[in-house]
């Protein structure tokens, strides 16, 4: 047995994934279990939850592998800081006094933190390094289900890479070419999430869902003055209007004149000018992610794709590149960022410094991603009965009569269902479900459920076989990383009056007959789920489909502004109760929410007193 711990600490989203003889047997992030959004800390216990659930202690591992090489970041960070001086000295001397003190010493640091999780004594395995987008890169490629394809990385910046290209045959990963930093296209669209009110780094999904609510009036000022697209999709920034580089903030005073006015403040109104830039800088990215594809399409003749980096957590991106792009096939790691790092560096561990072959299997080996804990009935009963708090249990097919019911009468029901996704997306194991043909169904959850912007759109979970039927969609989306247009005989053409209106007085016009997850360009972010992958959840939504001729629930994950996706039956009744969800799924247990006692004074002042994202 060949036991490899992949993990990512130190900037955002940190993980840790665990790799037995090349199988993925668990990966987390560590903010599920700390509760603290994006968390950057060393994975402590994510590292415990992965190795408890294969039974095993650090000694028994064969190597630990850390995403990335510190010293080629800081080496980038010397480089750049020099080449900016004297502009930038303020962050200069931050920066240096974070890496001076703490990360120069990665190395030592990760091995202490191993043997406190080994315990005093115990042996710990040899630690090895990745490159961040090698790490990416592996990631995208081993759990894909093509033998061969190319590989394209685009996110903010890795050690010096910003957008890479590979080429992956068999178990082997070959690099291709690359862009550097600073020319990014993920740190320019995080420039335009910060402008636009937005926190960088969680922020930018944000900014991809009111894209649809303006005009790309502001194209052609991006390209003329911020960025320098060759045909083949490479790119060049123009330094002078961003700070990203040389200082705190992600874009200059040029920047803000250039647009006229200074970035926004994350509380203020959004106006129509912030709808207009986000569509804007969303059509310049699907641009370059297209020529950049086509390029490295007739650079390779490669039939397949695959994606990692931020960027490709773009779905808008991705369903253009599914539609108009050159490749026959396209898969894409769900979890894209840098906690899916932590599982590419076990795998370029397995594959390249073991050397050992690739199996493929009939789909990818990410198991729909639901690689996380998992907690049995018994365990849910007996939590809820220490504490008092009334339930139901009911076996599967009663269960999903009865939830499907709820929903049909227009409740919000929380759903906790088997191993806890890996990743960004909720994927009916830790979701908030709803009808999507109910047309308050959108602003009901987006203010009374999870407390965020009105504007921002749901997505839509189907069942796969019917997926044709609602949307234009003709390859499996299983991990909510395509956009797709709802099925034309589904819209509803709207007036000329309704033609007049703008920005978010949009979003109460009704476009299709599944309303709650059409968004205003009449598409939908499409889960389409299998019943190989999650039977429990596949069932729920054929019980629906039975009851009400309609395959598909709106799902979103399970949390509400500001905190991560709920982990346990603990986080899961704790957001319940502070929330106006009807009902509460625990594996076989429903909550019925006018059975249980009624808040606490805290519970009800806790919405003011979390801090926002």
């Amino acid at each position: 047995m060949t036991a490899i711990l992949g993990i990512s600490a130190y900037y955002h989203d940190s993980a840790a994934a665990l790799l037995i003889d090349g199988r993925v047997v668990s990966a987390a992030q560590e903010e599920r279990f700390s509760r603290r959004k994006h968390d950057p800390s060393f994975p402590s216990r994510a590292i415990r939850f992965c190795l408890d659930q294969a039974g095993l202690n650090i000694s028994d591992l064969d190597a630990v592998t850390y995403y990335e090489k510190p010293l080629l970041t800081f080496e980038r960070l010397l480089e750049t800081y020099i080449g900016a001086s004297p502009r930038g000295g303020r962050s200069f001397v931050a920066a240096m006094q974070t890496w001076l003190k703490e990360k120069l010493f990665l190395k030592r640091t990760i091995q202490k933190n191993l043997q406190t999780i080994a315990g005093a004594g115990s042996t710990i395995p040899p630690l090895l390094f990745s490159e961040h987008h090698l790490s990416h890169a592996a990631a995208a490629f081993f759990p894909s289900p093509f033998e061969s394809a190319a590989v394209l990385c685009m996110d903010g910046v890795g050690e010096w890479a910003t957008t890479s290209a590979w080429i992956g045959t068999g178990h082997e990963l070959k690099p291709h070419w690359e862009l550097s930093f600073p020319h990014s296209l993920g740190l320019l669209y995080s420039a335009f999430t910060f402008y636009c009110g937005f926190k960088v780094n969680s922020g930018e999904y944000k900014l991809m869902g009111l894209a649809p609510y303006g005009e790309p009036k502001y194209v052609d000022m991006i390209y003329n003055h911020l960025i320098d697209v060759k045909p083949d999709g490479t790119f060049r920034l123009n330094l002078e209007f961003f700070k990203f580089h040389r200082g705190f903030r992600m874009t200059s005073q040029r920047f803000h004149a250039l647009f006229g006015q200074p970035p926004r403040d994350p509380e203020s109104d959004l106006e129509p000018f912030h709808m207009d830039l986000a569509a804007s800088i969303q059509v310049v990215t699907e641009r370059i992610v297209l020529a950049l594809a086509r390029s490295l399409h007739k650079e390779t003749g490669a039939k397949h794709l695959c994606l990692a980096g931020g960027v490709a957590l773009n779905c808008v991106a991705n369903g253009r590149l599914l539609r108009e792009g050159p490749f026959d096939k396209i898969w894409i790691q769900p979890a894209s960022g840098d906690a899916g790092s932590a599982l590419g560096a076990a795998l370029i561990t397995w594959h390249q410094h073991f050397n050992q072959p690739r199996s493929l299997p009939a789909g990818d080996t990410m198991q729909g991603t639901y690689l996380g804990p998992a907690f049995s009935n018994q365990d849910i009963c007996n939590y809820l009965q220490e504490q008092d708090i009334p339930f139901h249990t009911e076996h599967d097919e009663q269960l999903f009569n009865t939830v499907a019911e709820l929903l049909d009468q227009g409740k919000v029901v929380g759903w906790l269902n088997g191993r806890m996704e890996f990743g960004p997306r909720s994927l009916g194991a830790r979701s908030i479900l709803g009808d999507p043909r109910s047309q308050a169904m959108q602003s009901v959850m987006n203010l009374k459920i999870k407390y965020r912007e009105s504007f921002r759109p749901f997505a839509p979970s189907v069942m796969a076989e019917h997926v044709s039927d609602q949307f234009e969609l003709d390859q499996d989306s299983p991990y909510m990383l395509i956009v797709a247009p709802i099925k034309k005989e589904l819209c509803i053409p709207m007036t000329d009056e309704q033609n007049q209106l703008f920005g978010i007085d949009k979003l109460n016009v009704p476009r299709s007959s599944l309303p709650a997850v059409t968004h205003v360009d009449y598409s939908a972010r499409v889960q389409t789920v299998h019943a190989a992958t999650n039977p429990r959840f596949h069932g729920l939504l054929s019980a629906f489909h039975s009851r009400t001729g309609c395959p598909t629930l709106v799902n979103t994950s399970f949390n509400v502004r500001g905190e991560p996706i709920v982990c346990t039956p603990q986080d899961a009744y704790r957001c319940f109760m502070r929330t106006e969800m009807d009902a509460l799924v625990l594996e076989n247990q429903i909550l019925l929410k006018h059975e249980q006692p009624k808040s606490s004074e805290s519970d009800q002042t806790w919405m003011q007193e979390f801090e926002l994202d």
